[in-house]
């Protein structure tokens, strides 16, 4: 039988208990790539954490925030390399994107959280909102290399984005039981980079 962790009472205004939080997390992560998405509830996630439901409704508002943090625990505010040529910062985004949603807690996260999403506004923008630094670095990147004549002064940085993680989520879709390896990562980097057209 698992020990009972204290609760903290966030209404007095005492601090989160990053054990707790970090409980919850881990036993987030264990029960989606155990049971699934639609069969998580906020219920067997107390339970496997040794807390209560009222805690998590005190830390996240719902199933879908929970398992979002649970799946990105650290939001992404930057690019694993240093800034070089675009073609270099465009395949870094490309790898970057594979390696986070290929890992066994994102594919079993992401097509419940995307479906929420889609019905819940709110949700939608307090989701992507963590995403807001890393975006801003990729715009930057683009508009340094549009100051340095690699890039069409036309290219929107929103679209780069839409592009990389919308080819990245169709694959895994497509052959959910595959990784992304360096050939994919490879030939996406040279469609991205150079197009179609000869």
């Amino acid at each position: 039988m698992k020990a009972e962790i204290p609760q903290v009472d966030k209404g007095a205004g005492r601090p989160r208990d990053p054990r707790i939080d970090a409980a919850i997390l881990t036993a987030t992560s264990d029960l989606l790539v155990q049971i699934g998405y639609s069969n998580l509830t906020m219920a067997a996630v107390a339970e496997r954490a040794g807390t209560t439901k009222t805690a998590l409704y005190r830390r996240w508002s719902s199933k879908a925030e929970l398992v979002h943090e649970a799946a990105f625990p650290t939001a992404p505010t930057a690019l694993g390399t240093p800034e070089g040529d675009i073609a270099g910062d465009v395949r870094e985004m490309i790898a970057a994107a594979g390696a986070v949603f290929t890992s066994p807690v994102v594919r079993a996260a992401l097509p419940g959280v995307i479906a929420d999403m889609a019905a819940d506004p709110d949700l939608n923008d307090r989701v992507m909102g963590r995403f807001t630094g890393l975006f801003e670095v990729v715009r930057l990147r683009l508009q340094r290399a549009v100051e340095r004549g690699e890039v069409h002064p036309e290219v929107d940085p929103d679209r780069l984005i839409e592009l990389i993680g919308g080819a990245t989520l169709l694959r895994m879709l497509l052959t959910p039981g595959q990784d992304l390896d360096d050939q994919w990562v490879d030939q996406t980097t040279a469609i991205v980079v150079h197009g179609v057209i000869r």
